[in-house]
């Protein structure tokens, strides 16, 4: 059975080149790859490079279990350096948003918080899936985003353009 998963995406190291990279490794593992439009944000929790941030929707036939474990995978393999910190610069960080409509507590927390209190995450999954409905609050990204106070958080549209290597 196929599964409609949501993945925001983030990096601030190299952005342009493991934005790529992470995208290109998606598509190879996910099906029917969509991305949202691309946001440049300022680091939040820490002082760091900006931030460029999008979502990706796509279908698996894998449990969650399974994507998490791609998910970190790729991020291992572009060179993500895991440590203590939370708020940290990142060659490239890849969370699983949403798996359905499940709401669940392990393996990971989903739907995933943050969508909730990031600009970062919430813009882009307004854009991309505007009427679809978040499991637990049950309104739309494009209403949750309506109601968001924009003042926050700073995000802009980013000077980007994914080179797909895999279509």
């Amino acid at each position: 059975m196929s599964h409609f998963i949501l993945i925001s995406v983030g990096s601030n190291i190299d952005k342009s080149k493991n934005t790529d990279a992470g995208l290109n490794a998606l598509a190879k593992a996910f099906s029917d790859v969509e991305i949202s439009p691309v946001y440049e944000s300022e680091s939040v929790g820490f002082d760091g490079d900006t931030f460029f941030n999008l979502v990706v929707s796509a279908q698996t036939e894998l449990d969650v279990d399974g994507v998490c474990s791609i998910l970190k995978c790729i991020e291992d393999e572009n060179g993500r350096i895991r440590g203590s910190q939370k708020f940290a610069s990142r060659t490239l960080d890849l969370d699983l948003l949403t798996y359905d409509e499940l709401v669940i507590q392990q393996p990971v927390i989903l739907p995933r918080e943050e969508i909730l209190y990031n600009a970062f995450v919430l813009r882009p999954l307004a854009d991309l899936v505007p009427t679809h409905i978040h499991p637990v609050v049950k309104k739309t990204y494009q209403s949750l985003w309506q109601d968001y106070d924009k003042q926050k958080q700073n995000l802009w549209l980013a000077d980007y353009l994914w080179s797909n290597t895999e279509t």
